[in-house]
């Protein structure tokens, strides 16, 4: 978890929001809103039920950030340790505060050095630890809490504050301290001074360009709130408000750009957490008027730029070898990405418009979109090969983001995993926490398409916390409808179910085409595994008629495959017919193997007897050359169902082993069980479940850990508690322990853990 970057407690620009007359308990919060609230309190109980009493109605909805400046978020915790404090000797407290002042907001690592200087005694820190409040250590003072070290910094005069920041100021040398230098003299500063903010904000500068998005923000703040010129103040909030985001402050960074008024920042912080449709308007505006948005200085190559977010945050010398790309770049690819998850045809179109208007390459994954929806396939595969080739380490996070999204749509899911793993590495190396997620949302569809449903279950939740602790509601979202995906697999229709119905109503509201589309899609998914097919094809036909911000044509695109087999075993084969001559196009456009696979078990699905066996060992052979095992293990279930009917015995029974096989081996009991129930009509013997298996090795290290948990007798509170996760989070897992061990209540887990272990 990151520690947010807070502004000097002395320096307050705005009130307290008045808090909700119904307060609510912690618990009671939307996720997103819990595990921020979390963040900002430290972790402590204590606060956090103290916040959540004084949320306002649209902060408790996470319509409204949540308060960040610690007399906001907790004062009854902050005035108990302010008397703890106040009760120990005067020169305990200066050397507290002169310990305070060097770890927060920013770390600098000097207390001992001003010791030094100023010739103090360290012998008062006794008084502190015997108190239980503070102790010493090697590098200078622990304290007991977060909340302790505030309140040692509040508790003391602003003159003794300015004097300790003066002292720290003067025993930082060197120019790897020069940040760290301004930001004390900063802190010491009587009042606005122009030439202290040009200082911070050259430090500003260096401290981001040395990757520390963290330090760049806490020092560009304090620069605007020392600068005289309200222009260049609101230049320098913009900076300060896109650090902020970078670090994963997500909440900070909103409360900064409010008081701002750049179309860049605003698109990308509605893009991750508002309305799609209102970020892609603002991001197609701040395109075209880039040149205008604060920190962009336009006819100068040799600087550096930010290189996501899509606003130019730093202005300082970089070597001839690094690239520049153009603050436009960045946001027409913001705002293709914004065009994508509302679905929206023609916001796409407008992406490529404006591109050509001002003379820059238009962004290939709404391209190829609008190619591929309009029939132009060769076109649209030209586009999306163009954007999955930039999939080079040391990357834009951005670009490689993107170029994971092209490669997935063009069923190569190695350069996918290639380049969503690169753009993550290259987030965390410019210490942008925020995209991490971002990365990691695309990821985990390679996981599971390639046979690894459980490592792409388990990323998407890593990666869902991730979402929710950097304010990023829309990412989650879009992940809670591929862990929908994911427990149709498993065949978990309840935990299916509740995931798609929490994702749809969040997108819906949101204008979230692509997430809406997605857990229509589980939905479908999971009445086809368990042989609802009309039911299966009467959803993905709804979603083919969606429009904008309900379904998305891309998603539409890739169940057509689940569509033919739904309508071909109802009977309804006119429109699977056209929808598979569409498809089959598209499959041999981009000859991914994958595709071709799918469309010749398409046509197979669609031919009448046993002219259907070639086109699926067509099938089965072209799925030998891609990597999407998940759907071959479903071609040679239909494979073997089909040999079966036609008396093929051998042949089907071959099949249906090694379908049973990998449906075992990804956790899909439903699935598995039509493979054994194949098998049964065949009168071949199909093995049990966990044949020849102690049962705790069909269980993931996490849901074993949980397991034991559980059967010891700890609740699900107790246990999120013990792993720092939610209390849904560990339902899910217990959930999924039942599911894969063929159980249903705790009592049945205690025993059968018992018996595992005596064996």
């Amino acid at each position: 978890m990151v520690t947010p970057v807070n502004p000097p407690l002395f320096d307050r620009t705005s009130p307290p929001t008045p808090p909700d007359p119904c307060p609510r308990p912690a618990s009671a919060l939307p996720e997103g809103v819990r595990v921020r609230a979390l963040r900002l309190v430290y972790g402590d109980p204590r606060a956090a039920a103290e916040l959540a009493a004084r949320l306002t109605v649209r902060q408790a909805a996470g319509l409204d950030p949540l308060p960040t400046e610690p007399a906001d978020l907790a004062p009854a915790v902050l005035r108990g340790c302010r008397a703890e404090l106040r009760a120990l000797p005067e020169d305990t407290r200066l050397l507290l505060l002169l310990a305070a002042a060097d770890q927060y907001p920013v770390a600098t690592h000097a207390f001992l050095r001003a010791v030094a200087a100023a010739r103090l005694d360290t012998r008062p820190l006794d008084a502190a630890e015997a108190a239980g409040l503070a102790y010493a250590t090697a590098g200078g003072v622990g304290f007991r809490d977060a909340w302790t070290r505030i309140a040692a910094y509040e508790t003391a005069a602003p003159a003794d504050r300015r004097d300790v920041h003066r002292l720290l100021a003067r025993v930082l040398h060197g120019p790897a301290e020069t940040p760290r230098r301004s930001w004390h003299r900063g802190a010491g500063a009587l009042g606005p001074s122009g030439r202290l903010a040009a200082e911070l904000a050259a430090a500003a500068g260096q401290a981001r360009a040395a990757g520390d998005p963290a330090l760049a923000g806490a020092l560009a703040e304090r620069a605007a709130a020392l600068c005289t010129d309200p222009r260049e103040q609101s230049r320098l909030l913009a900076h300060a408000a896109t650090d902020a985001w970078h670090c994963g402050d997500g909440d900070r960074s909103r409360t900064l750009a409010a008081r701002t008024d750049t179309d860049a920042l605003t698109g990308i912080l509605a893009l991750r957490t508002g309305d799609a449709t209102e970020a892609f308007d603002a991001l197609l505006a701040g395109a075209a008027r880039s040149p205008d948005e604060p920190g962009v200085t336009p006819g100068t190559p040799a600087r550096a730029r930010a290189q996501d977010g899509g606003v130019d945050t730093v202005t300082v010398r970089v070597p001839a070898m690094a690239t520049a790309s153009t603050p436009a770049t960045h946001l027409l690819a913001r705002a293709a990405e914004a065009a994508v998850y509302t679905g929206d045809l023609r916001r796409c179109r407008e992406v490529r418009w404006v591109a050509r208007g001002l003379g820059v390459d238009p962004p290939g994954v709404s391209g190829g979109i609008v190619a591929a929806v309009e029939g132009r396939y060769e076109d649209a595969r030209d586009l999306l090969e163009a954007t999955a080739g930039r999939c080079g380490p040391g990357g834009d996070p951005t670009l490689l983001v993107h170029a994971g999204i092209a490669a997935l749509l063009l069923g190569d899911h190695h350069r996918a995993a290639t380049a969503t793993v690169r753009a993550a590495a290259a987030a965390r190396a410019r210490g942008h926490v925020a995209v991490v997620s971002q990365a990691m949302e695309f990821h985990a569809y390679t996981d599971f398409w390639t046979g690894r449903p459980r490592s792409a279950e388990a990323a998407a939740l890593d990666a869902q916390r991730q979402a929710y602790a950097t304010g990023q509601d829309n990412g989650a979202c879009h992940l809670e409808a591929a862990l929908a995906m994911f427990a149709a697999l498993t065949g978990d229709a309840d935990l299916c179910r509740e995931r798609a119905a929490a994702a749809r109503s969040y997108a819906l509201a949101h204008g979230l085409g692509l997430p809406a589309a997605l857990a229509q899609w589980a939905l479908a998914f999971l009445d086809l595994g368990h042989g609802r097919y009309a039911a299966a094809a009467t959803r993905l036909r709804a979603l083919a008629a969606s429009g904008p911000g309900h379904g998305h044509r891309a998603i539409r695109h890739l169940a057509t495959p689940h569509y033919v087999e739904a309508a071909a075993r109802t009977g309804d084969t006119r429109i699977a017919r056209a929808a598979h001559a569409d498809y089959d196009r598209w499959a041999r456009a981009v000859r991914s193997p994958d595709d071709l696979a799918l469309s010749a078990r398409c046509r197979a699905l669609l031919t009448p007897g046993a002219d259907a066996l070639d086109h699926y060992r067509t099938a089965l052979d072209l799925h030998a050359e891609g990597t999407r095992a998940v759907e071959r293990a479903r071609t040679e279930l239909l494979f073997g169902s089909a040999l079966r009917r036609l008396r093929l015995r051998t042949e089907a029974r071959d099949r249906l082993h090694s379908a049973l096989e990998a449906f075992d081996s990804f956790g899909a009991p439903h699935c598995a069980e039509a493979a054994r129930a194949e098998l049964r009509a065949l009168g071949a013997p199909a093995a049990p479940a966990h044949a020849g298996r102690r049962p705790t090795t069909e269980l993931t290290a996490q849901q074993l850990l949980v397991a034991r948990m559980a059967a010891d007798g700890a609740t699900n509170r107790e246990i999120a508690a013990r792993l720092a996760l939610s209390p849904r989070t560990i339902d899910h897992h217990l959930r999924g322990v039942f599911t894969r061990l063929g159980i249903r209540s705790r009592i049945e887990l205690v025993r059968l853990l018992a018996d595992a272990e005596d064996g």
